[in-house]
């Protein structure tokens, strides 16, 4: 594999196989059919799609607890390569069968099949479908009305550089403590920070939606030279955007260790806010040092014992 950013090449990480001979192993130890494991899903990286499942079979363990049993959006890229991409919402026929799909009513009655993954195999099958970003649901399926996590997408201007998003971040975290919210954060791979609160499902789409929205419309009026929460461009200039939308039912956000279809082949990260400090972009973690840090302590070791919901307390204070 190529080296994709200042960190070494993932097969010489932590003695981490991330080779297309392991991904073509795993793939058929799955029984999942790999058409041209050879096929170069990075061509300037030299990352091949056998390779791409050697690295999610490395991050499996770490990624799938995020991952498993939400519904699906998929940036997909049929000819290769981060150019010709699109995102699918929707299954549609020729998927494998480890790519589970499962029937959704959308908001004017009628029923779509969305899709879903139960394990690696669910995941190596993406791959073959040329899968290079895994985006998920607020929630399970079993469970879709009500959501069990929320994000705040801080999306800076194009001429703001990286530390005033960082420091956006660990200040919408101290924000969303002294409310009684425990939230973690994530390099995206792309430009942003991804501050991301897990919940227990008591509430139901709207009433999460309508607090998110409560909290961006709150910020940017108490800061309106550094944030905005419209979601016009034209509004953004030397500003970020909160982006609340991704808290509404059917809206999706990038899933931890999710490859991402950008130049370098970075991946989104969770990191700890210690380390966020000391980070000088969203998108320095190639799939080598991802894996790596898959295979390391946990940043978010605690993610799945929090114990949190948005109070009426909470929605009183963002006006909600």
């Amino acid at each position: 594999m190529a080296e994709t950013g200042p960190n070494p090449p993932g097969a010489a990480i932590a003695g981490l196989a991330l080779t297309g001979e392991a991904g073509i192993a795993t793939a058929r130890r799955l029984g999942v059919t790999l058409t041209h494991p050879e096929r170069m899903e990075y061509p300037a990286e030299g990352v091949s799609k056998a390779e791409i499942v050697a690295y999610y079979a490395a991050v499996a363990g770490r990624m799938l607890p995020h991952l498993a049993r939400r519904p699906l959006s998929l940036v997909r890229s049929p000819q290769g390569g981060i150019g010709h991409t699109f995102f699918q919402k929707h299954a549609s026929a020729g998927f494998p069968a480890e790519l589970r799909t499962l029937p959704i009513a959308e908001r004017d009655g009628t029923v779509d099949s969305y899709l879903y993954v139960e394990d690696l195999a669910g995941l190596v099958a993406g791959v073959q479908m040329n899968t290079l970003e895994f985006h998920i649901w607020g929630s399970h399926v079993d469970n879709l009305e009500r959501p069990d996590r929320i994000i705040f997408d801080i999306d800076p201007d194009e001429g703001l550089g990286f530390a005033a998003t960082r420091q956006a971040a660990m200040d919408f975290r101290d924000r969303l403590e002294d409310m009684g919210l425990k939230t973690y954060a994530m390099v995206t791979g792309g430009k942003g920070i991804h501050v991301i609160a897990p919940l227990r499902p008591t509430l139901e789409w709207p009433e999460v939606k309508a607090f998110c929205h409560g909290f961006a419309e709150l910020v940017a009026k108490q800061e309106p030279d550094r944030f905005t929460a419209n979601i016009r461009k034209t509004t953004r200039t030397g500003r970020m955007f909160v982006d609340y939308l991704r808290n509404e039912r059917g809206a999706t956000a990038v899933c931890p260790f999710s490859t991402r279809a950008r130049d370098g082949a970075p991946c989104a990260v969770p990191v700890s806010w210690d380390e966020l400090k000391t980070l000088d972009h969203a998108n320095g973690f190639s799939i080598g040092e991802a894996a790596a840090r898959a295979n390391a302590p946990d940043p978010w070791a605690d993610y799945f014992k929090v114990k949190q919901s948005i109070t009426k307390t909470m929605l009183k204070a963002v006006g909600a």
